[in-house]
């Protein structure tokens, strides 16, 4: 664990480096509010589950967590089996999983369409291939993983329609990817922007998309995050 936490504050080092070289922009300079997509679900159930990928888990999950309508943001993996859902395995790049999130939320608060929105608004930046900032490899891909036809429909066209409009400067490569299962990641990694705010990779990389969030979404914005410590996790 020690040699892991020093890799984590050394890749913080670097990311602030890189980006007062300019190297790749920070959260903070990235992030604005994309247009609404044109379909979304309706809001009849009183619980769903979208489960996102965008770079590391922890700046998406602690994104989600002070979404309001959002009951429940657990760190995981998807994308690969269950017999390689863990940490290290992942880490290498070979295993088909992404760093993912699985958000459940009340659909008569907040949509499927505006946490989609979030998503590519301030939670990520969707035009990175395989990689965010200073992560890279195919485990920090963009993702989508619809939990359900209607959810893959809904993400396509949103997906379609961010390109079609040349929302970005470069291409929206946000794969989606129907009937992966979600596995719970290590409990070290629950709620990590919230209890190490003042670690160097969280300050510069993931902190700045909860002022994003706050800034650009504030109907949206909850002051107080749903902790994984509090809502509880299972797969």
């Amino acid at each position: 664990m020690t040699r892991w936490l020093s890799l984590v504050f050394a890749i913080g080092v670097l990311a602030v480096a890189a980006t007062s070289l300019g190297i790749w922009p920070s959260a903070a300079e990235s992030a604005r509010v994309v247009p609404a997509p044109t379909a979304d679900l309706p809001t009849g159930q009183a619980t769903e589950v979208a489960v996102l990928a965008g770079g590391c888990f922890w700046g998406v999950q602690g994104v989600f967590q002070h979404v309001d309508g959002v009951t429940s943001a657990v760190s995981g993996y998807a994308g690969g089996d269950k017999s390689t859902a863990d940490y290290n395995r992942v880490s290498s790049g070979r295993t088909g999983h992404a760093e993912s999130v699985r958000i459940t939320y009340d659909p008569s608060k907040v949509s499927y369409g505006r946490i989609l929105q979030i998503y590519f608004s301030v939670a990520h930046d969707p035009t990175q291939l395989n990689r965010q900032g200073p992560d890279v490899g195919t485990q920090y891909r963009s993702t989508i993983f619809p939990q359900n036809d209607e959810q893959a429909r809904v993400a396509k066209a949103y997906v379609d329609q961010l390109n079609q409009a040349q929302t970005f400067s470069a291409a929206v490569v946000t794969t989606i990817e129907p009937g992966k299962p979600f596995y719970a990641a290590e409990a070290y990694h629950q709620d990590y922007m919230t209890l190490n705010p003042s670690q160097p990779y969280i300050v510069f990389h993931d902190k700045p998309k909860l002022e994003n969030l706050k800034r650009l979404f504030p109907q949206a914005w909850r002051a107080e995050p749903m902790l994984v410590s509090k809502t509880g996790v299972s797969n």
